[in-house]
């Protein structure tokens, strides 16, 4: 593990996730002096129903966008994966006028993305705004109005910081449309406060993975966390070529649950609201020879007696603002099983950095 890690360590992966605490207040830096931001809320504030549509990881980054956005401001919002624009444009519904897309695309490049943005602005006429981390990108020429995040884009293949600093970003959007400076505040609290534990997260599940080998993954997560799941089961598949499963957390009792052997690694995403009843879940695979980890930022001691790994991050501040953070141990997860493997990070297989469509 420690040779395999250290022929890694150079790697635009590593560096990336190490770097997240750090650039995410750069973005909300940014953020904070934008006049894009102005122009967003003047555009949008009267639209009712918000959709999120991305490919992929920014797919999934959509569905705990939306779900964010729900939380913060009240609104309906949902989730679209590019592809579903473009084949059944229907379901947009696209008649009224109070439609707002964000379109979603760490490159600016993908090509279902760049689609979806030109059939929702120009077919569909709803209003767009793009999302990404690349300079004058063809999503940003396809859409009404773009926030560039250049100090989160990536060398590397798999989507890390871009991912969370997006979502950060439109997590901080929703608080400045309805005017809430105090989630804005734990935005910052938690971005201050993540940065310096990432190299102690990183210590707790390289040593996790250096004693272990699994045949099977499960990331199980509720509400804005499912997302989380569906994202962190990609990484590791991504990163070290390893099945991989999602599930809602409640919803793995009923069938999924067959699967579970002391060869299972089954994570769970955990809000301080719903963990009692997802813990009983974790319990549960636990009894039955599962390998728990908790994510969460809280744990009660039956939760500690059940996780063969917990990572606790004990923030003071709006639980919401801690989804970002809530990813990056199953990054660290990927990253440090697919070394073990004798994988490279930087190059995972049959991948390319951009899907682009002739």
């Amino acid at each position: 593990m420690t040779n395999n890690f250290s022929s890694s360590a150079q790697s635009h992966t590593w560096k990336e996730i190490l770097s997240e605490g750090t650039v995410w207040q750069q973005v909300l830096e940014e953020l904070s002096a934008s006049t894009v931001i102005d122009s967003i809320l003047a555009q949008g504030h009267k639209r009712r129903e918000w959709i999120f549509v991305g490919c992929g990881t920014s797919y999934y980054l959509a569905e705990s966008a939306a779900y964010s956005w729900t939380l913060l401001t009240g609104q309906p919002a949902r989730a679209l994966p590019g592809s579903e624009v473009l084949l059944f444009s229907k379901i947009v519904q696209a008649e009224g006028a109070d439609l707002q897309a964000v379109v979603i695309s760490r490159s600016g490049k993908t090509s279902e993305a760049v689609r979806a943005a030109t059939a929702l602005r120009k077919d569909l006429k709803v209003p767009t705004i793009g999302i990404t981390c690349a300079e004058n990108s063809e999503l940003q020429k396809e859409c009404d109005i773009t926030i560039v995040l250049a100090s989160a884009d990536e060398q590397s293949m798999v989507m890390t910081r871009s991912f969370t600093s997006m979502l950060i970003a439109l997590q901080y959007l929703a608080a400045r449309q309805i005017e809430n400076a105090a989630f804005i505040a734990d935005l910052w609290k938690m971005a201050e406060e993540f940065a310096p534990r990432i190299p102690s997260i990183s210590q707790q599940m390289q040593e996790f993975v250096s004693t272990r080998s699994f045949a099977d993954y499960v990331f199980l997560g509720q509400g804005a966390c499912y997302g989380l799941a569906r994202e962190a089961a990609l990484k590791v598949m991504e990163m070290s070529c390893s099945y991989s499963q999602f599930f809602h957390t409640l919803e793995f009792r009923h069938g999924p649950k067959a699967i579970v052997t002391p060869e299972t690694c089954l994570t769970f995403f955990l809000g301080d609201a719903t963990q009692e009843t997802e813990a009983e879940v974790l319990g549960e695979m636990k009894e039955m020879g599962g390998v728990t980890m908790a994510i969460c930022n809280r744990a009660t001691d039956k939760l500690r007696w059940a996780s063969d790994l917990l990572v606790e991050y004990n923030f003071a501040g709006n639980e919401l603002a801690l989804l970002a953070g809530f990813v990056v141990p199953c990054q660290l997860l990927g990253f440090f099983t697919g070394t073990q493997k004798g994988l490279n990070p930087d190059c995972p297989k049959n991948l390319t950095r951009v899907v682009m469509l002739e």
